[in-house]
């Protein structure tokens, strides 16, 4: 798989004991957002596909600490080497990863499993109501054209 321009993956590591666990999930040396904005929450029922939009000046950092999720990646920035490259993760309680996702690279999710899905995200920008740096488009997008259907193998 040939990965997109500028994103980065970083396996985290549980401590595990008889009283559960402990994870660190991102530390100001791990040096993957250029800068910090906001840290947000926000949970998907089973089944829900929530895409494709993109940012023009913030970078995100994903991570699901609950549920299982598929994260497709599409780059759209026209003088990027991958312009036009999909990636695919599956990530979340069975795959413990954070994801970066740079500016100009499309993203979205589909809930996997039969249990509720929880993102926290990490952004370089806080969210401005006046100005949001969000555009969309469809999670059916021709031009991504990306299938969501599980195959049965």
């Amino acid at each position: 798989m040939i990965t997109i321009e500028g994103v980065v993956t970083k396996r985290l590591v549980k401590h595990c004991d008889d009283r559960g666990f402990f994870t660190e999930i991102l530390r100001d040396d791990d040096e993957l957002l250029a800068r910090f904005g906001q840290a947000s929450l926000s949970m998907s029922y089973p089944g829900v596909i929530k895409a494709f939009h993109y940012h023009e000046r913030q970078d995100d950092l994903w991570f699901f600490p609950v549920g299982n999720a598929q994260v497709v990646l599409y780059d759209l920035r026209e003088t990027s080497p991958t312009k036009g490259v999909t990636n695919v993760f599956y990530m979340g309680e069975t795959n413990p990863l954070l994801l970066v996702i740079p500016k100009g690279v499309a993203h979205g999710y589909r809930v996997l499993g039969s249990n509720p899905l929880i993102i926290t995200y990490f952004t370089t920008e806080s969210y401005n109501p006046a100005s949001p740096d969000e555009r969309r488009l469809a999670w059916n997008d021709e031009s991504i054209n990306f299938d969501w259907i599980t195959e049965n193998r």
